[in-house]
C-alpha cells in the first residue's frame, strides 16, 4: 500500500467582514495567529515541521514576501523551519494542502503545516491584478498576443462568468436570491448551535464569524447589480468580501506513531482540473468528474460536500449537473454568508469539512474549489 497523508488537526481563525474586526491586523499576524494555535494545541515540537505552505492572492503590501515564512516567525517559531506561499487564486489554499499530502505521500517530509490567509480589507481583491497598470500592463492579459489570438477581448471577470452561468443553466435572479437566504440562515443556525465553535480560535475578543446576516427575499430583491452588465449578480448572491486565515496539520503515518497522534482523516484523493478561463467559475464540474472517475467513486459515495460558493450561480450549476442533494452541500453555510477569504477558502473549507463529517458520522467528504 502507498504511503498516506493523514489530517490531525485544522482550525481557523473568525471571518471578519469588510472593515469590520479584523480591518487592521497585518497580514503576517493573522497567519501566525492560526499558525501558532495549530502548533501549541499539537504535540509535535516547532523545529520538528518540515515546511508551511500558505496560500494566499494579491500578494502585495502586508502579504508580500512569503506570506507563509513571515507568518511562521511572526508566530515566534524556530528559524530552521522554511516556508512557502502559492497563489491558484480561490483554490490557492486547497493547494496548499495537496502540496503537503503530496510531501507525505511522497515519503520526502512527514509533518506540514498548510493553510492561508488573505486580508481583503487591506489589499483589495484584484490589487494584483491592477498593479502592473503604472508599468503599461493593463491586465495581467491584455497586452499577451497569444492571449489575445487565442480569447481576444472577452472580459476575465467573475461576474461576467457568474451571469454566463445563470444564464446557461436558467437560473434566474429570483432563484439566486432564495438560494443566498437559506446559505445566510444556514449560517446563522450553525452560530446559534456553536457548530463553529470548536474550528473557530478567537483573535483577542472577536470569537465568531461577523459575515453571515439576517436578511429577506424582498430586500434582496431591492439591491441593484454590481454592473448593468449582469442583471442577475447582485452583493446578496454573492460571497461576502472578508479578513481570515486557516491552517491545516498533514502528517505522514510515521509521524503518527513519533508523536502518538490520533488522526481526524485520511486524504483519500486529490485532483486539480480547469475550464475555459472566459466561464472559469464553471470549473468545480469538471473537476468533480475527474476526482470521482480518478478515485473510483460516484456522487453516491459522498456523504458531505463543502463547496465554495463564490456567487450562488457556481453551486446551483453544480448541483444541476452532479444532481447532488442541496441538503447535504455547505450545511453550515456557504462564502455567501460566510465569506470567501480567497488564498485561506481552502483551509477554511477543510476545516469546516471535517467538522461535519464526525459530527454527521460520514466517512467520505467532498471539498471543491472554483
Amino acid at each position: 500500500m502507498s504511503a498516506q497523508a493523514y489530517i490531525v488537526d485544522a482550525l481557523r481563525s473568525p471571518t471578519g467582514k469588510r472593515k469590520g474586526s479584523l480591518a487592521t491586523v497585518h497580514g503576517a499576524d493573522l497567519g501566525a495567529h492560526v499558525i501558532k494555535a495549530l502548533v501549541e494545541r499539537n504535540d509535535i515540537p516547532a523545529a520538528d515541521y518540515d515546511d508551511v505552505i500558505f496560500g494566499c492572492v494579491d500578494t502585495i503590501g502586508s502579504l508580500a514576501g512569503d506570506i507563509a515564512r513571515t507568518s511562521w516567525l511572526a508566530a515566534g517559531m524556530p528559524l530552521n523551519v522554511p516556508g512557502t506561499t502559492i497563489d491558484r487564486q480561490c483554490g490557492s489554499s486547497q493547494q496548499a494542502i495537496h502540496f503537503a499530502a503530496q510531501a507525505v505521500m511522497s515519503g520526502t517530509q512527514d509533518v506540514v503545516l498548510a493553510g492561508g490567509v488573505q486580508t481583503m480589507t487591506a489589499i483589495p481583491i484584484s490589487s494584483a491584478m491592477l498593479a502592473g497598470q503604472p508599468l503599461g500592463f493593463t491586465t495581467p492579459f491584455a497586452e499577451s498576443k497569444g492571449w489575445q489570438a487565442r480569447f481576444g477581448n472577452a472580459p476575465v471577470n467573475q461576474f461576467y462568468a457568474a451571469q454566463r452561468i445563470a444564464d446557461h443553466w436558467g437560473v434566474s435572479r429570483a432563484d439566486m436570491e432564495v438560494f443566498a437566504k437559506e446559505s445566510h440562515d444556514r449560517a446563522l443556525n450553525a452560530i446559534a448551535e456553536g457548530r463553529f465553535d470548536r474550528e473557530i480560535v478567537p483573535f483577542g475578543a472577536f470569537m465568531m464569524d461577523e459575515t453571515a446576516r439576517l436578511s429577506t427575499l424582498e430586500k434582496m430583491a431591492t439591491l441593484e447589480p454590481v454592473d448593468p452588465d449582469y442583471p442577475s449578480i447582485t452583493a446578496a448572491v454573492s460571497s461576502s468580501t472578508c479578513d481570515a486565515a486557516a491552517a491545516v496539520l498533514v502528517v505522514s503515518e510515521a509521524a503518527l506513531k513519533r508523536y502518538n497522534l490520533k488522526p481526524r482523516a485520511r486524504i483519500h484523493h486529490m485532483s486539480v482540473s480547469a475550464d475555459d478561463p472566459i466561464w472559469h467559475l464553471t470549473a468545480p464540474i469538471p473537476a468533480t468528474e475527474y476526482a470521482l472517475k480518478k478515485a473510483g467513486m460516484t456522487m453516491s459515495d459522498i456523504d458531505l460536500v463543502e463547496i465554495n460558493e463564490a456567487f450562488a450561480s457556481v453551486v446551483m450549476a453544480w448541483l444541476k449537473e452532479t444532481g447532488y442533494d442541496h441538503a447535504r452541500t455547505n450545511v453550515n453555510g456557504g462564502a455567501i454568508a460566510l465569506g470567501h477569504p480567497l488564498g485561506a477558502s481552502g483551509a477554511k473549507l477543510m476545516t469546516t469539512l471535517l467538522l461535519v463529517l464526525a459530527r454527521a458520522g460520514g466517512r467520505f467528504g467532498l471539498q471543491d474549489m472554483c
